[in-house]
């Protein structure tokens, strides 16, 4: 647990300049941007250039850039993600309001992806070589291909408009209806977890052949240890040790994918919200939308920093 507890705090050390760089980033490229947020306070009412100048001056849209930088930081320590020019609401309530859906989407895609690479991973390294892995592996190659949008419209084609078993698009909330929300989410989940279930079901494959071959599975076996104990309890413990690595980068890949499944679908995330911020030209919420973002990618991956530590005692006794 000590080592644990300072690998831990190494690493949020290191987010704290990792923060600051991704806020610099958006800052500096949403003040380079086209969206001029006093023309989009004044919503198309044809504001004077006084009215104009009295905003820029009352929202300090006329102070040196550093300036402005120091004080969107300590708005940003405080939690402040500023106000929304068009809502006139703290970014921070409407995104409190958004990253739940997504949340809701992220962890439901992650979840099917997770099972669906471990069963067909693991059947694939079994049955190595025959007919059920030259399938797995022939699918696996097809969904690494297939881009998220184009599942999802070919689900909603296929499973919405064709069979009618799921809605086209638009959200339940959990709380109205459990089997609605399910209903709700799983064309969505579906289309954003297949090409991430694809991906690590071809690195589980991989992983789990490798440690089949090795000389302490034979020994086992050959010892009397049943192959299901032998493959349950050791080999595919050490098997999944590298595919956590890039469990990391795809859940990042997942915040990220959700932004276009969002929109497909019609769910009301963060996804649709900084979508339309962006073409509503309000900068302050496309500011919070992708810090929340980045922030909670640093997070995920932390933590999946702390779960490669657990499965790999070589890291504890190194740290």
């Amino acid at each position: 647990m000590v080592v644990i507890a300072r690998m831990l705090l190494r690493r949020i050390l290191v987010l704290v300049p990792l923060v600051l760089g991704v806020a610099a980033f958006v800052f500096i490229v949403m003040r380079f941007s086209n969206s001029k947020p006093e023309y989009a306070y004044f919503q198309g009412a044809n504001p004077t250039p006084e009215q104009i100048h009295q905003f820029q001056v009352e929202n300090g849209l006329l102070d040196p850039l550093p300036l402005r930088y120091l004080r969107f930081i300590g708005d940003l320590a405080r939690g402040d993600l500023g106000t929304s020019v068009l809502t006139k609401k703290p970014v921070l309530e409407s995104v409190t309001t958004a990253l739940p859906l997504t949340l809701q989407l992220t962890l439901l895609g992650l979840l099917i992806a997770v099972v669906l690479a471990l069963v067909f991973g693991v059947a694939g390294a079994l049955f190595r070589d025959r007919w059920p892995d030259q399938v797995i592996r022939v699918v696996s190659l097809v969904g690494v291909a297939a881009p998220a949008f184009w599942l999802a419209l070919l689900m909603i084609q296929w499973l919405a408009v064709g069979q009618g078993l799921f809605p086209t698009g638009g959200y339940i909330n959990p709380a109205d209806s459990t089997s609605g929300w399910l209903r709700s989410m799983t064309l969505p989940a579906l289309s954003l977890s297949l090409p991430v279930a694809a991906q690590l079901t071809r690195i589980i494959r991989t992983s789990m052949v490798e440690e089949l071959d090795r000389d302490y599975v034979r020994t086992a076996i050959g010892s009397g240890l049943p192959p299901i104990v032998v493959v349950g309890r050791n080999v595919l413990r050490n098997a999944l040790i590298n595919p956590l690595t890039v469990l990391g980068l795809r859940i990042g890949y997942l915040i990220g994918g959700a932004v276009v499944i969002e929109q497909i679908y019609g769910l009301p995330g963060m996804g649709q919200l900084m979508i339309n911020a962006v073409r509503d030209g309000d900068p302050a919420v496309v500011q919070g939308v992708v810090l929340t973002v980045a922030i909670g990618f640093m997070v995920v991956n932390l933590l999946v920093d702390v779960l490669y530590l657990l499965v790999n005692p070589r890291l504890r006794s190194a740290a």
